[in-house]
């Protein structure tokens, strides 16, 4: 869910400004799990800008104050959401570590890299959730090594059912910047894309699997 609709909108008019955004409903692009989607959401340009990442490490630390109150410690997902991590906890003033998607292969072999301890509460920082498996492998990890994760705050979310089903199964809160619902409404409105894209893009987030452009 997104935490303000105010900040929504403001952030899906920077990502289109900066091109973060790329809309493309006659290619679309290919994600790793093989889903055809009209849309991609590239966040690491945000750290390009100085205003933009500001933005978000403040509006990031305004929702973690407010919703999750104290914690012990900021975990960024790897590999997107490891700078806006280090933004917020430094911000915060608490340590931070961040997850792997797997194992490393030698040295420690650790999955958790930074120090934490068990028991700690932490919040977790991601860039973007799709269908939310990556996003909660690294909420797992945390649980498996004994911290008591409050929640995951995240810059953009596509909104897909698969996702909502997915954190909800896990226990997990999330808050969001910014959506798939106000970016589309800001791209219309900035006529970044025509009447009949959005026609299609609606559709798309309703059935992702079968959308056919």
């Amino acid at each position: 869910m997104i935490y303000s609709t105010e900040t929504a909108s403001t952030i899906s008019e920077y990502l289109l400004q900066i091109k973060a955004i790329k809309l493309n409903v006659k290619e679309p692009f290919t994600w790793a799990s093989g889903l055809k989607s009209p849309i991609y959401c590239d966040n690491r340009k945000t750290l390009s800008f100085p205003k933009i990442r500001t933005y978000i490490r403040q509006q990031f630390v305004n929702i973690i104050m407010e919703e999750y109150g104290d914690v012990d410690l900021i975990a960024g997902v790897a590999t997107g959401a490891i700078a806006h991590g280090v933004l917020v906890a430094h911000e915060l003033g608490l340590p931070f570590v961040y997850v792997r998607s797997s194992e490393k292969k030698h040295g420690l072999e650790n999955k958790i890299e930074g120090q934490y301890e068990s028991g700690q509460s932490v919040v977790v920082i991601e860039d973007l959730v799709s269908t939310g498996k990556s996003s909660l492998n690294a909420v797992e990890a945390l649980r498996s090594a004994g911290c008591d994760v409050k929640g995951m705050v995240a810059i953009f979310t596509y909104n897909l059912q698969q996702a909502l089903d997915n954190f909800s199964a896990a226990k997990c809160k999330l808050h969001t910047i910014s959506d798939y619902d106000e970016l589309i409404k800001q791209a219309i409105e900035n006529n970044y894309i025509s009447e009949h894209d959005l026609k299609l893009l609606i559709a798309w987030r309703k059935d992702p699997e079968n959308w056919n452009s």
